[in-house]
């Protein structure tokens, strides 16, 4: 009789633990604990080059005015519901094998460059930013996180209470964190949003999918890609997304995103 009322207890429990965000999710983590979790996340990334080589901010000072004039474009687009919260800040990781970016929780960006030299346009740069700041602004990333790791995990983590190695491996794999196939298809729908508020093609990131079928999936991709939505549904997602909010699609490639290029190591 006794476990008859333990089990709407423990419901009783998780649901009162989590609770809606700005955008109607329920988040186990607190918007302070996503703030938290991403500071110290971005410690550890600053902490082992040998893992994430970023590129010196006092070298290549050009280069991160312009991808931070860039980001901050679509952080003003007002769009977001954390722009005021999350840290916004944007690092380039030297590795030109890799094709990726992503964002920690909290709104740290890290952004490769081999994704930046394998992007043609501004606009594919500014779709594909827009959807890793989509995942962090949808809390996206400390959702999955949760799943993934677990909520007491995280939160011995963000209290300082265990161990150090648990942090590392958070951090180490955050590059390759596998959100759902729901929380991929949000984020382009976002990046549509985010970009049709600015100057840059709204559907900026189906270019980056576009090119992959061209190129029969480039090697050294992110492992999400091949776990979730394939390309040629993700570009027709993000067309029919563009031709929704009826914003432009007319790609172009201002001389600045050449000399960007360029000017990486």
């Amino acid at each position: 009789m006794k476990n008859q009322f333990l089990l709407p207890f423990s419901i009783s429990a998780m649901l009162f633990l989590g609770s809606c965000d700005k955008n109607g999710n329920v988040n186990f983590l607190t918007v302070e604990d996503d703030k938290k979790l991403g500071l110290q996340v971005s410690q550890q990334i600053e902490a082992t080059p040998s893992d994430y080589p970023l590129l010196s901010e006092t070298i290549y000072a050009s280069s991160y005015t312009y991808l931070r004039s860039l980001t901050d474009k679509i952080l003003n687009s007002g769009k977001l519901s954390y722009r005021n919260e999350f840290a916004w800040q944007v690092k380039i990781i030297k590795d030109d094998n890799t094709l990726n970016a992503f964002c920690t929780p909290g709104g740290y960006i890290y952004v490769y460059t081999g994704l930046i030299k394998y992007l043609d346009t501004e606009d594919q740069l500014a779709g594909v930013l827009g959807h890793e700041i989509a995942h962090a602004d949808l809390r996206h990333t400390s959702r999955q996180m949760t799943k993934e790791q677990g909520y007491s995990t995280l939160i011995q983590v963000i209290t300082g209470e265990s161990d150090p190695g648990t942090l590392a491996t958070i951090a180490l794999n955050l590059k390759n964190l596998a959100n759902s196939r729901e929380f991929e298809t949000e984020a382009d729908a976002k990046s549509v949003e985010y970009l049709s508020a600015t100057s840059y093609a709204c559907n900026g990131a189906a270019g980056f999918f576009e090119k992959m079928i061209a190129n029969d999936n480039a090697p050294n991709q992110p492992q999400w890609l091949s776990t979730h939505p394939n390309p040629d549904n993700r570009v027709a997602a993000i067309n029919t997304k563009a031709d929704q909010v009826g914003c432009n699609k007319t790609p172009s490639n201002p001389p600045a995103y050449v000399t960007f290029k360029a000017g990486l190591p």
